[in-house]
Order: C-alpha cells, then structure tokens, then sequence
C-alpha cells in the first residue's frame, strides 16, 4: 500500500498549533482542532469580510506594512474632521490613541506600532504637521516643507516619503522624505496629482493612479531620487486604495471619470504590469483607507452610493500567489 511517507519521503506532522512558517505543500494534523491542514498558494486574489469600523468614514489614512491583523486607521470625515485611531486584530479595530490634530486626506506610513501621519486638512486649513504613533499614542514629528492635502505616502517612521497632493495651485508634484524628524526634498512626480494610492519603501515606492486626467491610471516608481513612468493601471481612477512594494502590489476601489463611477475593481502590480482580477471587493467605494502587506491588505470606509454615504465596512484582500493555510475536508 502507498503511504504519504513513501510518496514524500517523511511523515506527516502532528502538532498543536500551526506551524508559523510553513511551505507550500506542507501538510500537517491540528491536534487541537482535529483537522488536516495543508499549505498551499492561491491561483486569483480572494476577498473576505472583515470587522467593521466603530463609525462610517471617509479620508481615513492606514498604517501597517505587515498582516492585516495588524492595521492601522487614523484620521477621516465623519460630518465633520475627527481625530480617532483604531487598530485591527485581523476581526475587530479598538480605539487607539487620538491623533493631536483632526484631519482627514493625509498621508499615512509605518506600521500599527511605529505609525506615521503627515499633512492633510482641517477645512479650510491645509497641514504640514508631522505625528509618530508609537502603538498607544501620537506625538508631534517634524513640519513638511509645504501644506497640503490628498498626498500620499510611503516608507516607514523613520524613512517616510510623502508626494503628491492639493496645494494652493493643484496638482502638486512634489516629493518630500522623512528621516525619523526632518523632511527634505526629493525627486518630483513626472505627473503632479492628488487622491493616488501610494505604497513600498522610501528608495522603493508606487503612486498609482490620481486626480488628473492624464494622471488616472499613471504608475511611477521612485528609487529613493527620482521618479519613472512605468506601466499604467487597467482602470484609471482617482481616491482609490492600494498596499505592497513596488514589485508585489495590490489597488482596488476608487472613482473613474466621466463619468463619475465608484469601482469595486481589483488590480495586481508584479513589478511590471497591471492585471486585473477576475473577483472584485463587495461594496463599490472611493476615498478608502488602506494598508498591507506585499501579500495580503485591508480596505477600511470610504464613501459608497446612492448618495456617496460614508462606509464603515472592512474588506481583507488575498493577492494571487500568496501562501494560505486551507482545512483538508474529504466527503
């Protein structure tokens, strides 16, 4: 008789726990919860419900380049701007630590437990002001050199990088890097814009997509100097979400115009070209907070119709050839 031992050439495991870092074909028995699992690499990105927000919103920024059971949200619109920071487990957000300044439409870098937020607006008042959340409350950072809201950003806490953006004279092009205190200037965007996506490493970001017309689908990289053009989105659309590095990310959600549409789309970025994929998140949205890993993300509020009402809703995302424990079941 064939056995698993005579096939693979070792037994399969008995453990209490899931290992917590398995590979892919890996098989092993829970002896917890009685049951097979086995690792394996998902084929197309998968959608999946998560908890929602305390309150709907929109213009929240995330935080959080890591599991979605480790997210940040912080900042937003309710009816008016609000403060509030919440972290997620991977099925509940918990108040955090309020940010010092209300605002929403900022810039947003780091992780839940060394979270940077950076600019934004406090109708009328356009920000430049820097806070460092180190897991249970937000302290003041440096200044940016300019004011201004619907940037994006990149990086983490101590090498952040925030572009884009509305000044007094949209689009702004601007890019500005942060070295744990001090923002300096870098290298601008080929195509100035606001409401993009942003994600990656202060030497190794995307922008993905915007505002302005010819900037709707636009991709650039920056390199930690300067900014290149690469291969544009499927779908242009502005106020849409995204998460990953520049050679494994991930956008979904935001509006295309004309005429004005909310997306649910799904797109993949591997370093080259976009793809879309063939399973959309389950609410259209635009102005969704995001975060994430080069694997797996979240997307948290946003604005939905009919009427472009604020979402409390949370959608955790799975990128294709992303490694995920599945529950053997035979019949």
């Amino acid at each position: 008789m064939t056995t698993y031992k005579g096939i693979q050439g070792f037994t399969i495991q008995n453990l209490s726990a899931d290992p917590s870092n398995p590979i892919e074909g890996q098989v092993w028995y829970n002896s917890t919860s009685n049951v097979w699992k086995v690792e394996e690499l998902t084929t197309t990105g998968t959608w999946a419900t998560g908890g929602n927000l305390p309150s709907a919103r929109y213009g929240a920024r995330g935080a959080g380049a890591a599991p979605v059971d480790a997210s940040l949200s912080f900042g937003g619109f309710i009816t008016t701007v609000i403060a509030n920071t919440e972290e997620y487990n991977g099925s509940t957000w918990t108040a955090g630590g309020n940010l010092a300044t209300a605002r929403y439409r900022m810039g947003g870098a780091g992780t839940q437990t060394a979270g940077l937020g950076f600019a934004g607006i406090a109708p009328p008042v356009k920000l430049n002001a820097t806070e460092e959340y180190d897991g249970s409350a937000w302290t003041a950072g440096g200044n940016m050199g300019t004011a201004r809201y619907g940037l994006s950003g990149a990086g983490t806490q101590t090498a952040g990088l925030g572009f884009g953006g509305n000044t007094p004279a949209p689009p702004f092009a601007v890019t500005e890097e942060y070295d744990g205190s001090t923002w300096t200037a870098g290298g601008n965007l080929n195509t100035g814009r606001a409401a993009m996506a942003g994600c990656g490493l202060q030497t190794a970001a995307l922008s993905i997509g915007g505002n302005i017309p010819p900037g709707k689908a636009a991709t650039e990289e920056y390199n930690g100097t300067s900014w290149t053009s690469v291969n544009s989105l499927n779908t242009g659309r502005s106020y849409l979400g995204g998460f990953g590095s520049q050679t494994a990310a991930a956008a979904a959600f935001g509006s295309s115009t004309p005429p004005v549409t909310d997306l649910a789309a799904t797109e993949e970025y591997d370093g080259t070209s976009w793809t879309s994929n063939p399973v959309s998140g389950s609410t259209a949205r635009n102005g969704a907070g995001s975060t994430g890993s080069p694997s797996a993300g979240v997307f948290f509020g946003g604005r939905a119709p009919p009427g472009e009402a604020s979402q409390s809703a949370t959608e955790e995302y799975t990128r294709s050839g992303a490694a995920v424990t599945k529950t053997i079941t035979v019949s």
